[in-house]
């Protein structure tokens, strides 16, 4: 890469990045996410990554004999299960990430929403038709301490966090990796927020359509929310609730294609699906990277 530069309105700001689907999988893909990330650190944005693992978790069930279910789109975790995320999460995927931003010099910093108390939550009720089911230990954050992670970017370090959260009982949670990304950039006052994902986008109408919806409003997108399918619906409630709460854009990306973390950042037109605020006014495009 000759030289990238950021939207004016993005120089020395803060982006949050949920990392999760084949980027994490494809050893390729997981290289060309560890550049983009320096990339934008490179071009003066204050990056912090909350990554998913939700494939690993299940091979790593799978080869201890330990049941994976999901209900209403949520893995039950039971106290079993609960260590196997915690170990797979903080033990395996957030260390494979670490070492390969860190491959580009000495960035990236592991930690969990754990530490320093800086995610803290309440178990996620969950229903399927109608009727309550018991998901066990997931919860939903209510709370976000942001300064162990504001000191980390403030020392030039581009944090890594693993999506599980404290109660105040003490009880450890897993954490949709969505939504953990989504109140960590409001927290932090993230002008941007990017989940990467599997599809190219948010489909106009799936499955009858492949149409990409490149975006919407909040408001529009809340009209929507109710009929998504499962696997969109976590993305497309963290964008929302992100947007509303003062991050300015929320983009949905495909993470099979490679570099578009860093296209879509700073400004070249890609595949994706963003969600502006209600009152957004379309500026004119950014100058595109040069790569």
């Amino acid at each position: 890469m000759d030289q990238v530069r950021p939207p004016e309105e993005l120089r020395g700001s803060t982006v949050v990045v949920k990392y999760g689907g084949n980027a994490m999988v494809d050893s390729g893909l997981q290289r060309a996410f560890a550049q983009d990330v320096v990339g934008l650190w490179h071009a003066g944005l204050r990056t912090v990554v909350v990554h998913g693992g939700g494939p690993q978790i299940s091979e790593m069930l799978g080869r201890l004999g330990l049941e994976s279910r999901f209900e209403a789109g949520l893995r039950v975790t039971t106290p079993e299960t609960m260590d196997v995320v915690r170990m797979v999460l903080t033990g395996r995927v957030q260390r494979e990430l670490v070492g390969h931003i860190n491959a580009h010099g000495p960035l990236a910093v592991g930690m969990t929403g754990e530490d320093a108390h800086t995610m803290t939550a309440v178990r996620r009720p969950a229903w399927v038709d109608g009727r309550p089911v018991d998901i066990g230990l997931v919860g939903d954050i209510v709370e976000v301490n942001p300064r162990a992670v504001r000191t980390l970017l403030e020392q030039g370090h581009i944090p890594v966090v693993s999506p599980v959260a404290r109660g105040e009982d003490g009880q450890i949670y897993n954490v949709n990796a969505d939504l953990a990304a989504s109140s960590l950039a409001v927290a932090l006052g993230a002008a941007r927020l990017v989940v990467l994902t599997d599809v190219e986008g948010l489909y106009a109408d799936w499955p009858r359509s492949t149409e990409v919806i490149e975006r919407l409003t909040a408001d529009e997108l809340g009209e929507l929310l109710p009929g998504l399918a499962t696997g969109m619906l976590p993305k497309m409630e963290g964008c929302l609730q992100a947007v509303r709460a003062g991050v300015r854009r929320a983009q949905v990306i495909d993470g099979r294609v490679p570099h578009a973390l860093l296209r879509s950042v700073l400004g070249e037109q890609g595949t994706g699906t963003t969600v502006v605020p209600d009152d957004d006014h379309c500026d004119a495009p950014p100058e595109p990277v040069r790569m």
